[in-house]
């Protein structure tokens, strides 16, 4: 590997923007991005840990096509069609030398690049990021900050090999002072995500309330909530990944220590966009038909979220 590490970011919303400023902070990154609008003016971040910082890409492109290929691709897009998605980033993808970053919520999104890239690295991360993109080229970030990093493990590469792609990652993240942790079982973190994902991304929609709003709704509300959540669980355990008997009563504790929050899908709906349900509440309702686990309330609310979802697209 050259000195400069060649980096294309594609997905450029409010956590990709915030991770483009973090891998900016290295002048041994050449960072290339993936954007639809006019980012002359650069790329401009308020972050209540960072400060105020505009900054400006190596290069803006509105195709990966017009791009080499890279050391490092990060996808930060919403995961909905990730097929397409993976099969669109191909000419990056150099099958000795790219390392295949993923940073989007759901469980199942390695696959389409692991059957897309099979000689390739998949660093897998999971981020808890407080972003929103107030307008193109513009976010705002709150305190919240945290991610979890770990290799999707390639048995086609040499481990040495990974650990080294995962470290020096690891280092770009370090340099831009940004807070991760390097876990080795990062399918146990993507699914309790998906356990708080799966209850509040779908309630905040179907409702077009806050978490507090929805709680204080009824008596049903917390109840309701919890069930939809241990069904989750159920459905991890089923997949060999075990989750902690308590998680939902940590994750309840988390809510309620918090004002009333929306959901990335909420916003999504509320703007007329398509919804990021497949890997969210999609992937586990299908694992739960396959290994015939009774999952009533998850099912419920895929398929409703299902039809609103159709209803934005068919408005495209």
């Amino acid at each position: 590997m050259s000195d400069k590490i060649d980096v294309l970011l594609y997905g450029l919303g409010a956590i990709g923007s915030f991770y483009a400023f973090i891998l900016s902070r290295s002048d041994r990154v050449r960072l290339t991005v993936v954007a639809r609008s006019n980012y002359e003016a650069g790329i401009t971040i308020n972050s209540e840990n960072h400060g105020q910082h505009t900054f400006h890409p190596h290069r803006v492109v509105t195709s990966p096509a017009e791009v080499p290929p890279v050391d490092y691709l990060v996808c930060s897009q919403k995961a909905i069609g990730q097929d397409k998605a993976a099969a669109r980033l191909k000419p990056v993808v150099d099958p000795s030398r790219t390392t295949i970053v993923i940073i989007q919520n759901g469980v199942g999104n390695e696959e389409p690049f692991r059957n897309q890239f099979p000689p390739n690295s998949i660093l897998t991360c999971v981020t808890w990021v407080g972003a929103t993109q107030t307008s193109p080229g513009i976010v705002k970030h709150t305190k919240s900050e945290d991610m979890q990093i770990g290799l999707f493990p390639n048995p086609q590469v040499d481990s040495q090999t990974e650990q080294d792609r995962l470290k020096t990652f690891a280092d770009l993240l370090e340099h831009g002072k940004t807070r991760f942790q390097i876990l080795d079982d990062m399918q146990r973190q993507r699914w309790e995500k998906v356990v708080w994902n799966a209850a509040w991304n779908s309630l905040t929609t179907l409702t077009m309330v806050d978490t507090q709003t929805w709680l204080h709704s009824s008596e049903d509300a917390e109840p309701f909530t919890r069930q939809l959540m241990h069904e989750v669980i159920l459905v991890a355990r089923a997949c060999g990944v075990q989750l902690a008997d308590d998680l939902v009563d940590q994750l309840m504790a988390r809510i309620n220590a918090m004002p009333g929050i929306g959901s990335s899908m909420q916003t999504d709906c509320k703007n007329g966009n398509p919804l990021e349900i497949d890997v969210i509440l999609g992937f586990p309702a299908r694992k739960a038909r396959e290994l015939r686990i009774s999952t009533p309330y998850l099912q419920t609310v895929y398929v409703i979220l299902r039809a609103v979802n159709e209803r934005l697209k068919a408005a495209l």
